[in-house]
């Protein structure tokens, strides 16, 4: 008798629309792949607001009820995540700042009179004044450890019946922190969930056992090692934000019937061009790492899943922002529908090696949506065109895989 394969899902970062197109691709994995339950997977890891996704999945949330409870806000009610959880003003650490300015202005001020030093060294230490971060995560915190603690679930990484590791950095050593291993399991989930997404500058860092800890992105985009360590036999990416490939006619999008395009990215200012930087910088890594991966463990399949580079809904969506998280949902799931038909070829075989399988009439049905609102069946030829363009994509694919072979 064959032995089930180890399966497991690396989840990374990209703020709160982040989470919301991994939702979206997810629940298009699950219906397409029905024999991969996505709550009874052998590993879980997750980044910065990929580590909300993982902590879910890990304790029996199904994708669909991820959806319902995070984009819809619909469904039982103690499961509801509403947007304005993650955006609570952080006035604990204003106050402290606040009352620390007084004494940081006067040793400025003598700083600059009397021991005669040069003006940066001054405001370097009217700097201490800010505060590490606008919004505070306690909130949150309260509401993922309610979710978490409801009957079947747990909020302590040493009860749930499958590895989860969420990653973030110690502020102070530049280390990462891989919360749910050995040594890491006594911190509660929700407070792991808040120091993995803890982007310096939006939260302040997390205080855990006397450390201090933000985002698990500054280290490594994926951190998938620590599945991979297990000897697993699939393991499944998905990783939100990737950069942009503008060509020669840049983005465009409709937006309230309006088309608005950027022919180059540098027209769209500051934004874009930072935007484009660190998603630059971001997936560099991701790509490093995965080649790495494939190097110390080649006997573990690897599939990344990522928005479509050319694809400027995603490029253009404001990352930290919740008015479009519907519209955007749908989009990833709808966009990860259509990269699971052009790869069918490929990921067939790859599945296949794991007893998994595409269900082709789930794929090919085109009344199929994520929220209740969108139908658009489409035309009959159309989908022609839609079959012909995946047969094209899986040939292409084919040829270049010949061709580095020889």
């Amino acid at each position: 008798m064959a032995l089930k394969p180890r399966i497991g899902l690396a989840l990374a970062g990209g703020g709160p629309l982040g989470a919301v197109w991994e939702i979206g691709a997810l629940c298009a994995l699950a219906e397409a792949v029905p024999a991969l339950d996505f709550t009874t997977l052998d590993g879980y890891v997750g980044v910065s607001a990929g580590s909300f996704i993982a902590a879910g999945l890990a304790n029996g949330m199904t994708p669909r009820q991820l959806c319902t409870s995070f984009i819809e806000n619909d469904g039982p009610r103690a499961d509801l995540i509403r947007p304005d959880l993650f955006f609570r003003p952080a006035l604990r650490e204003y106050t402290r700042r606040l009352l620390a300015a007084p004494g940081l202005a006067l040793q400025a001020g003598w700083d600059l009179a009397v021991r005669r030093r040069p003006v940066l060294a001054a405001a370097e230490r009217l700097g201490r004044a800010l505060p590490a971060g606008l919004f505070s995560s306690t909130a949150l915190q309260a509401r993922l450890a309610r979710v978490f603690s409801a009957p079947g679930r747990s909020n302590d990484f040493r009860r749930l019946q499958r590895r989860l590791v969420l990653v973030a950095t110690d502020l102070d050593s530049g280390t990462a922190a891989p919360f749910g291993l050995p040594g890491w399991d006594h911190v509660p989930i929700s407070q792991a969930v808040a120091a993995s997404a803890a982007l310096p500058g939006l939260f302040p860092p997390e205080p855990i056992d006397g450390r201090w800890y933000v985002d698990g992105a500054l280290k490594k985009t994926l951190h998938a090692s620590v599945l991979l360590e297990q000897g697993l036999d699939l393991l499944l990416c998905l990783n939100p934000l990737v950069p942009f490939e503008a060509g020669a006619r840049g983005p465009h999008r409709v937006m309230g019937g309006a088309g608005v395009r950027i022919p180059q990215l540098v027209e769209g200012g500051l934004p874009l061009v930072l935007s484009q930087t660190f998603r630059s910088l971001i997936h560099s890594r991701l790509e490093l790492g995965l080649k790495g991966y494939a190097d110390s463990h080649p006997g573990t399949d690897i599939v990344l899943f990522e928005p479509d580079p050319h694809d400027p809904e995603m490029f253009l969506a404001n990352t930290f922002g919740y008015s479009q998280r519907r519209l955007l949902a749908e989009h990833a799931y709808r966009q990860t529908r259509a990269e699971l038909r052009s790869r069918r070829g490929g990921l067939a075989t790859t599945l296949g090696r794991h007893g998994l399988a595409l269900d082709e009439a789930v794929l090919d049905d085109p009344q199929r949506t994520l929220l209740r609102h969108h139908r658009n069946v489409g035309t009959r030829a159309g989908r022609t065109l839609q079959r012909l363009d995946e047969v094209l994509s899986d040939l292409q694919r084919a040829l270049e895989a010949r061709s580095a072979r020889s």
